[in-house]
């Protein structure tokens, strides 16, 4: 069984999605009850995947660990062009979109004066939104990523979408992006990987 470790609404819910398509069972545990997370992961950061022996960090190489270990529709293996179609998307996901995101957080956490951090969030969020835009144009003739199902990607941006509802900004996510959003995020295995995120007495 694996070990997942996460933190609640991070990337590493991506992850877990990924493993419920994958049907692999997992054993979650949250960062924060661990005393001394950085001797498990120097940097910090989640996900943090523990299979047998393995200690897997950063969040596309975890995916593309189980994605190359199981073999699912999530990343095509038959097909080159789509392979490497869907490594791109799973790399703009993970190199571009979340970046973009990550400035967010970073100017929550960093910057003291409301003004400029106010700019901030303006211009990333300017930012996010241009990158929404690239997503619908890849989405014109196709409900997903990598086509007609849904892939890695899809699953990886549905989770980032969530983060912009905490900060004060206006991101634009087009309509067909919005649709496919709609579809990973109403998936059970989603859903089912939000709730399993929840505190026990939230569901008490």
């Amino acid at each position: 069984m694996y070990q997942l470790y996460y933190l609640p609404g991070a990337c590493s819910l991506a992850t877990q999605v990924v493993l419920r398509e994958l049907k692999q069972p997992v054993q979650l545990i949250d960062k924060q009850s661990v005393a001394d997370f950085h001797t498990i992961n120097p940097v910090g950061t989640v996900p943090v995947l523990i299979d047998g022996e393995q200690t897997l960090r950063e969040g596309a190489a975890v995916m593309l660990y189980l994605l190359t270990k199981h073999d699912s529709h999530l990343l095509p293996s038959d097909d080159p062009k789509a392979w490497q179609q869907a490594i791109q998307n799973i790399m703009f996901a993970n190199a571009t979109m979340h970046p973009a995101y990550s400035r967010l957080f970073f100017a929550a956490s960093a910057i003291d004066n409301n003004d400029t951090r106010q700019q901030v969030f303006d211009a990333a969020a300017a930012s996010i939104s241009a990158l929404w835009q690239v997503v619908e144009i890849q989405l014109q003739h196709q409900p997903f990523l990598g086509g007609e199902r849904v892939s890695a990607a899809d699953i990886m941006l549905a989770v980032y979408s969530r983060w912009g509802a905490s900060f004060p900004v206006t991101i634009t996510i087009p309509e067909k992006t919005a649709q496919m959003i709609e579809r990973v995020i109403t998936m059970p295995s989603f859903q089912q990987s939000l709730q399993a995120e929840q505190p026990k007495s939230a569901l008490a």
